[in-house]
């Protein structure tokens, strides 16, 4: 058995990640904001779980949730950065606080739960970390700027996190899903600022409009994308990221065909830089 530390278990990805967990016989320490949600997500109230509440933001907390979840359990092995939400706003629309809020909980959460769980994992010398990005921090979109720099963020952070942990025997993957049928794309995880520069509707229009035409249709299915997460842990090499997803895959492919066309075409400017 391993036991898991999620982050935003209460609905969406987080929930399923931690019902297929808890359905391989694993411990899960569950934490959202209202430990009621996590209670609710989970009326059969299996063995395995231990449901606190947590607030990413809020570090105090997050030290609580690991405590109460090493004294139940007396380990931890897998943390699941997921708690997060998504933001739609042309880059000059979104507001300051808007912006900065998001980043608290998508980035600053992210850091937080780090500081919380990983002496933990380094003293055990094991252990899993699996951040929950998006493709979107791979590859944006006009109107998710905002939301897409906070998951390049948790990429660069994740990159770095890997090398750092690599040595200690902790693993790190960053998981970059597509489009998925929770609900991300509602009121409850999205936050959709107004529209109140005309010059952008070109660019940002589209995106605006498909984000909002396209909650419950998104094409990936969260319980086979929570199952991929938990059998990724099991695997003996670990990527450091996976994508989930044909939307996904098809998203990081053309932005890597980019990347090579303009680094080919401008190679010679680039070199010409040097000594």
């Amino acid at each position: 058995m391993s036991v898991w530390f999620v982050t935003g278990a209460s609905r969406g990805l987080g929930a399923e990640i931690t019902r297929e967990a808890l359905d391989r016989g694993h411990g899960v320490i569950a934490t959202a904001r209202d430990v009621s949600a996590v209670l609710a997500a989970y009326p059969e109230k299996p063995d395995g779980l231990l449901a606190v509440s947590a607030d990413v933001t809020e570090p105090g907390q997050l030290t609580a949730a690991v405590d109460a979840g090493l004294a139940r359990f007396g380990r931890i092995d897998i943390v699941v950065n997921n708690a997060g939400y998504g933001l739609v706003g042309a880059v000059e629309e979104v507001s300051d606080k808007a912006a900065r809020d998001l980043f608290d909980v998508n980035v600053f959460g992210v850091l937080n739960t780090l500081r919380a769980t990983l002496p933990t994992l380094r003293a055990q010398r094991s252990g899993h970390v699996l951040n929950i990005g998006s493709v979107g921090g791979f590859a944006t979109a006009p109107a998710v700027g905002l939301y897409g720099a906070s998951k390049f963020a948790v990429e660069g952070i994740s990159e770095a996190l890997h090398g750092e942990l690599a040595p200690l025997g902790v693993r790190v993957t960053i998981v970059e899903p597509g489009g998925f049928r929770t609900d991300f794309l509602n009121s409850s995880s999205i936050q959709v600022e107004p529209a109140s520069i005309g010059d952008y509707v070109a660019g940002a229009g589209p995106v605006r409009e498909a984000l909002a035409e396209n909650d419950g249709r998104q094409p990936g299915d969260p319980v086979k994308g929570a199952k991929a997460i938990v059998d990724v842990t099991e695997a003996a090499q670990p990527p450091l990221r996976l994508q989930l997803g044909a939307d996904a895959v098809e998203r990081v492919e053309a932005k890597l065909d980019l990347v090579r066309r303009e680094l080919d075409e401008w190679r010679h400017v680039a070199l010409s830089t040097g000594i």
